[in-house]
């Protein structure tokens, strides 16, 4: 099986389990009957080793470690985002593309029932400031559709603003991540963007181009989903 199969796997699993317990307390999949959000965990310095919960508490990923990586890349991807807004020809459409799951959402540092998932904050940082400046936010994600309206939910409750959200649907599930992934930049392209970054914790986040530059945060050889 191939790693971008094997990551979709584990990231459907990991939904599907969520799912599952959120159907106990979520009335209807809609973003409106969702429950309201509980408070995300304290801001925390990238020098502690806390975590959360979850698989990256499982497979060893220290927390501290983790968000001090995720720092590195965001650090690089700020400056080059503030000078490209500033130099964006008149008449384009810019936007952004992000990987939700450890990409946008702290995902494998929570324990799969925690609802909703904290954003990472520096990426939201990020996401929020290019907003504000014009630039249209699309999330690409893996997921499947059936939790199209509580992932919605999820993003906008921690902060995230969204113009668009793709989810996979049944007949993507049959292709590899990395050409679905791609092929929805097309599809956002096609609607006249320029995507100026692409950010994501995997490869098939962003392999396949369609993005003016990529991002890759942490994915220590696949352990994060």
């Amino acid at each position: 099986m191939s790693r971008s199969r094997t990551r979709a796997t584990r990231t459907a699993g990991a939904v599907a389990a969520a799912t599952a317990v959120l159907s106990l307390v979520v009335p209807t999949a809609t973003a409106q009957a969702a429950p309201a959000p509980t408070p995300a965990p304290a801001a925390r310095s990238a020098a502690t080793s806390w975590a959360p919960g979850g698989n990256a508490a499982i497979l060893g990923i220290d927390y501290g470690t983790w968000l001090r990586d995720v720092d590195a890349v965001i650090d690089v991807a700020r400056p080059y985002v503030e000078q490209r807004i500033a130099n964006t020809p008149a008449g384009q459409k810019p936007a952004i593309v992000l990987d939700i799951d450890n990409s946008s959402l702290e995902t494998d540092f929570h324990y799969f029932w925690t609802f909703p998932t904290p954003a990472i904050a520096k990426v939201r940082d990020l996401v929020q400031y290019a907003h504000s400046r014009g630039v249209a936010v699309f999330f690409v994600t893996a997921r499947p559709g059936i939790i199209a309206s509580l992932t919605q939910y999820n993003l906008t409750a921690v902060g995230y603003p969204v113009t668009g959200l793709y989810v996979r649907d049944l007949p993507d599930l049959f292709q590899e991540v990395s050409a679905y992934k791609t092929a929805k930049r097309a599809e956002i392209e096609g609607r006249g963007y320029t995507i100026i970054a692409n950010i994501g914790n995997n490869a098939s986040d962003l392999v396949g181009g369609h993005a003016e530059r990529t991002f890759k945060l942490p994915d220590y050889g696949g352990k994060l989903s």
